[in-house]
C-alpha cells in the first residue's frame, strides 16, 4: 500500500474534512434557492462517489459542494448506486431520517456513526414508483424495501453536495448490470427532471483496486478515462454502452460492471442522450479517475 493511500485510510480525525466543510458552508446550503418550474429541467448527474475517505479529502468535498451550488436546490433526489443490485426493482425506505446502510468494512468506527437525516420522501417514492410502473416500457413490479436506508454510494456524495440534509432522497436499485437496462431506467426516470428532481447515477469512472497496489497499471486507467471522456464529449451512446468491446484498459479499469453502469443511467436520463456531457470534476484519487459529469 503506497503512502498516500495509507494516509487516506488512517486520517488523524476521521471525517474531519467533512466536519470542516459542513461548518463552513452550512449557511450557504440552507440558503440555496429551491428549484421552480421556470428553471426548466434539472440535469442528470454521474458522480464518482468514493468511500468513507472521500470525507477526509477537502478538495473532493469542495468540488462536490461547489458543483451542487451551480444548480437550484432540488425538490427531491433519486439515486441509483453501484452498491445496490436487486430485482425486482426496489426503492429504499422513504421514512424521514431512516438509518443509513453502512455497506463498507475495515474503517474507523466513526464512519459507522455518521448520520444524514433526510426529510420524509414518501411522496417522492410514490412518484418514482408510478413513473417506473406506468406507461409503455414500465416494469410490472417495484418493491418498497422497508428499513433499507441510503448506502454509501448515495449518502457519501450527498453529505458534501447537500450538507443540510434538507432534500428528500430515495434510492432505486439496479435490476441488473446490463448497460441497456440502465439506459432504459434512465429514460423512464427522465420526466422527473421536469418536476425539480435531481437524478444521480453514482459509481466511479474507473474502479480498480489493482492499481492501488500496483501503480504500473496506471496507464490502463488513463486510457479508459481518456476514451470515456472523448465518447462523452461526442455523445457516443453506442460506444459507451458497448464499453467492454470498445474501451481500452477496461479489464483493469472495470473488472466488474457495477461502478460503470450508473453512468448509463445518467446518460439515459439526458434530454437527448447524444448531447455532449459536461465534466464537473476531473481528478485522480487512489489511482482512479473520479471524473464526474453532468447531462442537460
Amino acid at each position: 500500500m503506497d503512502d498516500d493511500l495509507q494516509a487516506a485510510l488512517t486520517p488523524p480525525v476521521p471525517a474531519g474534512a467533512y466536519d470542516e466543510l459542513r461548518h463552513r458552508v452550512l449557511p450557504r446550503a440552507l440558503a440555496q434557492r429551491t428549484w421552480e418550474p421556470q428553471d426548466g429541467p434539472l440535469p442528470a448527474l454521474f458522480v464518482s462517489h468514493g468511500a468513507p475517505p472521500t470525507l477526509d479529502d477537502p478538495v473532493w468535498l469542495d468540488d462536490l459542494f461547489t458543483w451542487s451550488q451551480t444548480m437550484p436546490k432540488p425538490r427531491g433526489i433519486v439515486v441509483v448506486s453501484a452498491h445496490w443490485e436487486s430485482a425486482p426493482m426496489a426503492i429504499s425506505d422513504p421514512t424521514a431520517a431512516v438509518p443509513l446502510y453502512y455497506d463498507f468494512g475495515g474503517f474507523h468506527p466513526r464512519y459507522y456513526t455518521l448520520q444524514y437525516p433526510t426529510p420524509d420522501a414518501t411522496t417522492l417514492a410514490r412518484r418514482v414508483a408510478r413513473t417506473l410502473t406506468g406507461g409503455t416500457g414500465g416494469t410490472s413490479e417495484v418493491h418498497q424495501h422497508r428499513r433499507r436506508g441510503l448506502d454509501h454510494g448515495a449518502f457519501i456524495p450527498l453529505m458534501a453536495m447537500y450538507p443540510a440534509a434538507d432534500v428528500p432522497v430515495v434510492q432505486v436499485s439496479m435490476p441488473d448490470l446490463h448497460p441497456d437496462t440502465l439506459l432504459a431506467l434512465g429514460r423512464r426516470l427522465r420526466p422527473l427532471r421536469e418536476e425539480g428532481v435531481l437524478l444521480i447515477g453514482s459509481g466511479f469512472m474507473t474502479h480498480s483496486f489493482a492499481v492501488m497496489g500496483n501503480p504500473a497499471l496506471a496507464g490502463h486507467i488513463r486510457a479508459f478515462d481518456t476514451w470515456a471522456a472523448d465518447a462523452l464529449a461526442r455523445g457516443d451512446v453506442e460506444a459507451l454502452a458497448d464499453y467492454r468491446a470498445k474501451a481500452p484498459g477496461v479489464a483493469v479499469a472495470h473488472p466488474t460492471a457495477d461502478h460503470y453502469v450508473p453512468l448509463l443511467l445518467a446518460l439515459g436520463a439526458a434530454t437527448t442522450p447524444d448531447t455532449p456531457a459536461r465534466t464537473a470534476i476531473d481528478r485522480v484519487r487512489f489511482g482512479n479517475s473520479i471524473r464526474s459529469v453532468q447531462f442537460a
